[in-house]
């Protein structure tokens, strides 16, 4: 992904998916088109999956309880 916006939701309560949801929210309402991809720490989700038309996927390299929210390009 080479644009996208960090997400901070340290949450405890709050579902895994209303995370992402709050966070393409946020994205779509800041730069007025809808996110593709999400990227999460690999404690958070371990396989690939989606939320609404958002890939979600795990990789190491983002810290926990953050989304790296963005476009696929």
């Amino acid at each position: 992904m080479n644009i996208g916006m960090l997400w901070l939701d340290a949450d405890q309560i709050r579902p895994f998916d209303e995370k992402v949801t709050r966070a393409a929210e946020y994205y779509r309402e800041k730069y007025g088109r809808a996110p593709e991809v999400c990227y999460v720490n690999t404690a958070m989700l371990t396989e690939e999956t989606s939320v609404g038309r958002i890939e979600v996927k795990p990789i190491k390299s983002v810290q926990r309880h953050h989304f790296w929210i963005g476009m696929k390009t």
